[in-house]
């Protein structure tokens, strides 16, 4: 291959075969392929929680709002997210909420209470009116049933209802209401975080099995076009086997089910920002463990010509400081506000996902505004909140075929430390300064790169090793003052600036300099060599 003479443009050295001794190097090799990015990595969550539904998405007396109740400001910053797959209705919310509920004309629905966080539930919003906000948002619904106080028979009536054209009662009821072609709903989600205590219909894994069997039988019999979601381990308390539950669900339901959910909140509890950065590769170590497990049962499966199960991490997210008894429930339940280590992680997730790519499938940030959400809103405004700029980073490019990055760079040892109030107590060795993951799609390559150093910017090689880096690189930049900076209403501290593009004509390699406590997305192409 032919070497090129060392040009410094921008900061950046564009290079073939000259390099600073100590420099990070970061190799891309488009033939060592991983998996194709689902889109529906992109996806986010609505629950009936909090502000999320009411006074987020929906807020019929705001001047804000339009002529359907939908907040105009809150819809215009979550279609700048690309959300590909919006989860519905919950959540722990789901497990005692009953569907029929929140169809027909609004004054005649009933109110109920909200057992789960504790608030009155006017049903005002609901099944159609998701499904109308979802078009607006351009995304997909996926809907979770009630497998907690619900029926199978009340899961498939809800099928029926969203799914099935005419015919059948409930299909003619939702015509009744005023839609007369199906939502078709594609995917469902067998319950909700079943394994855990706090759920509502709490159930073992051998009798949520059964459960999920047979209203999984009835659902598809309503509709055999469907994906189905189990409910695999939430709970990581000390006192549980999470492995065992996933390990009881796979087997049971290996034939069943398409997906296998999994759940994961992190928090920076004892303000130990390297122990914080470095949550994102337990949500790694735990993915790996259950693709294991999946394999072990697809030998054993009996799926037709359907595809083998994959991973959904349809809950994930920063969750700590609104973590208390005061702030779990009510009216303004989990409003946590996010600072620039967390939008770091949120970076630092999504590229695990990508890692993993040929598994995981399916990923929904929650939630979608006010409550753990990259949307923050009031009555007279919203901003966005710090999490918001490295996902839509992604959302906006990350997709195509998910490469196997090396990576070569400082590390560190962290600490002891929790994931949550309650989880089992970690630690990780041989941290990455720099956390990253590639895609390729048709000779365009993007490339996105955590700097964990709180301190140091770090001088990298990118160095591709199967064709050439051609043309000009886009460069996008999460970054802030410090680690603490936060947005709010009347500050954006932390944002996307969009760097000088880079010129990178026919070279093998190039150095770029990574900035302390920074996420990074560079956008270019790979020619082909002969």
């Amino acid at each position: 291959m032919k070497k090129l003479n060392v040009l410094l443009i921008a900061g950046v050295f564009i290079s073939g075969n000259l390099f600073a001794q100590n420099n990070a190097r970061i190799k891309i090799d488009i033939d060592r392929q991983i998996g194709e990015v689902n889109e529906n990595l992109y996806g986010n969550f609505v629950e009936h929680l909090g502000r999320c539904v009411y006074g987020g998405i929906y807020d019929e007396d705001s001047p804000l709002s339009d002529e359907n109740g939908f907040r105009q400001d809150v819809l215009e910053a979550a279609k700048g997210l690309n959300v590909s797959l919006t989860r519905y209705p919950g959540g722990n919310f789901v497990s005692n909420y009953h569907w029929k509920d929140g169809v027909g004309p609004k004054d005649e629905r009933p109110a109920r209470m909200e057992l789960a966080w504790a608030r009155l539930e006017s049903n005002r919003f609901g099944t159609n009116e998701f499904i109308e906000y979802a078009r607006l948002m351009n995304t997909e619904p996926y809907f979770a049933v009630n497998l907690g106080t619900g029926t199978i028979k009340e899961a498939q009536e809800w099928v029926e209802y969203c799914n099935v054209k005419e015919g059948p009662y409930y299909a003619e009821l939702r015509k009744k209401h005023g839609y007369p072609e199906p939502h078709n709903i594609k995917y469902w989600s067998l319950g909700n975080e079943m394994d855990g205590f706090w759920q509502m219909g709490h159930l073992n894994a051998e009798d949520y099995s059964k459960k999920a069997r047979e209203a999984a039988k009835l659902m598809r019999l309503t509709d055999p076009t469907i994906k189905l979601v189990a409910a695999g381990a939430s709970n990581f308390r000390p006192d549980s086997d999470p492995h065992e539950w996933n390990a009881t669900i796979l087997a049971e339901l290996k034939d069943v089910v398409d997906y296998i959910a999994l759940h994961m909140y992190v928090g920076n509890h004892e303000d130990n920002y390297y122990n914080f950065v470095s949550s994102p590769l337990v949500l790694e170590e735990r993915t790996q463990v259950v693709k294991g497990m999946i394999q072990r049962e697809m030998g054993k499966a009996n799926r037709g010509n359907r595809d083998p199960i994959y991973i959904a991490w349809d809950e994930y997210n920063i969750w700590y400081r609104w973590r208390q008894s005061e702030t779990m429930s009510g009216e303004r339940a989990l409003e946590e506000r996010y600072n620039l280590e967390d939008a770091l992680v949120i970076a630092g997730f999504l590229n695990a996902f990508v890692r993993n790519a040929d598994i995981v499938k399916m990923a929904n940030m929650a939630q979608l505004v006010n409550v753990i959400a990259p949307i923050f809103a009031e009555k007279d405004g919203m901003f966005k909140q710090t999490i918001y700029y490295p996902l839509q980073l992604f959302a906006q490019n990350m997709y195509g075929t998910s490469l196997d990055v090396f990576v070569d760079c400082d590390t560190y040892n962290t600490d002891e430390f929790y994931l949550g109030l309650a989880e089992q107590a970690t630690q990780q060795t041989d941290v990455p300064y720099l956390d990253v993951s590639a895609a390729y799609n048709n000779g365009e390559l993007v490339i996105a790169v955590v700097n964990r150093h709180k301190d140091k910017a770090i001088a990298t090689d990118l160095i591709s090793q199967e064709g050439l880096f051609d043309g000009e690189f886009e460069i996008y930049e999460v970054n802030g003052p410090d680690i603490k900076a936060e947005n709010d209403f009347d500050k954006t501290s932390v944002e996307t600036i969009q760097k000088e593009s880079v010129k990178v004509s026919q070279a093998e390699s190039f150095t770029y300099e990574f900035p302390a406590h920074s996420f990074t997305l560079l956008k270019g192409k790979v020619s082909a060599t002969f």
